[in-house]
């Protein structure tokens, strides 16, 4: 019998909006007020990725230690990691998505949350829709007392969330051959998860995929 597997990229496709700015001023409100004022910080390093000076990992980094800090204690941060997952989920789902979600469940499809944001906050967000799976970005000490604003092994985004999909699927002894998958996703980057599906859909795809979808075949499917 062949394994169903139902994977999810998460901003803008489950959710209405993107989550990593978000989860940043969440926490630093509630942990260090004071560090909202280097939030221009974070739009300038944003405009040295556009221009491609860092890159999107190293971004990522850097807003991180800004906003939160570079080294953070784990047991003083993960209540408001939590805090933030159910903010999320009060008022940051597309209903389709959620419906979509319940349909491949009863499918007796395997529920994947693939997604470049970081493992810390996904895993909470995806626990409470009840997914399966995560394959995300990690922190350097993702078990460790302390969570560093260090990013371990690959940042989980175009091909490199392929290769990550892969590997999970290799240490859960899924072949490929054996499985059968859906994908979701809003953003082109993910174009290498999308033509490694068996069904792949253009999930409220800002219009690079959106064409691409139109020239591939995909199915569309709008979540608004």
């Amino acid at each position: 019998m062949r394994r169903r597997l139902a994977i999810y990229d998460m901003d803008r496709t489950v959710t209405f909006s993107g989550t990593y700015t978000g989860f940043l001023l969440h926490v630093a409100r509630r942990m260090a007020p004071w560090r909202l004022v280097l939030f221009p910080g974070v739009l300038l390093l944003m405009l040295a990725y556009v221009l491609r000076l860092v890159t999107r990992a190293r971004l990522k980094e850097l807003n991180q230690g800004l906003m939160i800090g570079f080294n953070v204690e784990r047991a003083k941060l993960m209540p408001h990691v939590e805090s933030y997952a159910e903010t999320v989920i009060a008022t940051n789902l597309r209903n389709g998505a959620v419906a979509q979600i319940e349909r491949d469940r009863a499918d007796g499809c395997t529920l994947v949350l693939a997604t470049a944001s970081y493992r810390l906050y996904v895993e909470p967000i995806a626990r409470r829709l009840g997914f399966d799976a995560v394959i995300a970005t990690d922190h350097l000490s993702q078990d460790l007392r302390y969570v560093r604003a260090k990013i371990a092994g690959e940042n989980c985004y175009d091909t490199g969330k392929l290769r990550m999909i892969k590997a999970w699927m290799a240490a859960e002894a899924i072949d490929r051959s054996q499985a059968h998958i859906r994908a979701y996703s809003d953003h082109v980057s993910d174009a290498p998860m999308l033509e490694f599906a068996d069904e792949p859909f253009a999930a409220n795809p800002h219009k690079p995929l959106a064409l691409l979808a139109q020239a591939r075949g995909w199915p569309r499917v709008d979540w608004a």
